[in-house]
């Protein structure tokens, strides 16, 4: 090989190292192991489950039990791995993991079928459900809310199931009674306000939001849905997938997941919320 033919080798070899990807093919888990480090996607305003506290610290359950995960892959590729967490909400936790710039999306998730188009999901690792949320003292049952104005996060779940709860009640243009926001903060802001009757989410968002001034909302009713939290993953990486099921499953069995569960809804906390359902055995 001449002079030239060498300097071109060598300026491949130097792009190859340097553009993210390239030189790493294959799974997700072949990236995670040469590179020592995964990239998760948290909520970063979903108290209890995840969200900045008053010392600036990234904190919840869905934080500790990312690390807890992470720490069990790392542990079946015999190395340490670095957590990479990354700013997620309720569009980008799912637009990361189509677009594989995050490798597991820890965010409240609901699993469901629609959208199982663009990611796929671990086995489920939270069980949550929908509840309505409203000053204290002024509403008794789900049923006291028909015909008042709700709020709820727009393209969320949490919105169809709205619908659906006002169908059942026989209000035939329920969209005339619900109020749709970007976010949690808007909904919030409006139900302060008396702008709205109540707002409506995954209980565990609604119960971080009433614990910052105790005794002033609380929760309505039962749960007229069931929020089962899945990760999300990258489609087609099935290495990956049983790496992360694998993981949820050892948490679960050793009782480290419960001991995470109990630190942030345990009885003594300010977000209690008792456990419903298993992490179900994963072949």
């Amino acid at each position: 090989m001449n002079k030239k033919g060498r300097l071109f080798s060598a300026g491949v070899f130097l792009v190859l190292l340097l553009v993210p990807g390239v030189l790493i093919a294959g799974t997700v888990y072949d990236r995670v192991k040469a590179t020592g480090s995964v990239r998760i996607g948290l909520l970063q305003d979903n108290a209890p489950l995840a969200f900045i506290n008053e010392k600036n610290e990234w904190v919840g359950f869905e934080v500790d039990f990312a690390d807890e995960v992470s720490q069990r892959i790392a542990q079946s590729m015999g190395k340490t791995l670095k957590v990479e967490r990354v700013r997620a909400d309720i569009i980008t936790r799912i637009e990361y993991v189509k677009s594989k710039q995050i490798d597991m999306s820890v965010a409240s998730i609901t699993h469901t079928k629609e959208r199982e188009k663009f990611v796929d999901f671990s086995i489920t690792y939270f069980f949550d459900g929908q509840s309505i949320l409203a000053k204290k003292g002024r509403y008794n049952t789900v049923k006291d809310f028909i015909g008042k104005r709700m709020a709820v996060v727009q393209g969320t779940t949490n919105e169809q199931n709205l619908i659906s709860l006002m169908n059942s009640f026989g209000i035939k243009d329920p969209r005339k009674h619900i109020v749709s926001f970007q976010d949690e903060s808007f909904c919030s802001l409006a139900l302060y306000q008396d702008k709205v009757a109540g707002w409506t989410a995954d209980s565990t968002m609604l119960i971080g939001f009433a614990a910052k001034e105790p005794g002033k909302f609380e929760l309505v009713g039962e749960h007229f849905s069931i929020e089962p939290y899945g990760i999300g993953l990258p489609e087609n990486d099935i290495e990956w997938k049983a790496a992360v099921n694998l993981a949820i499953q050892d948490v679960w069995k050793d009782g480290t997941y419960k001991k995470i569960y109990d630190k942030w809804f345990g009885s003594n906390t300010k977000y209690y919320l008792p456990m419903k359902g298993n992490i179900g055995p994963w072949p």
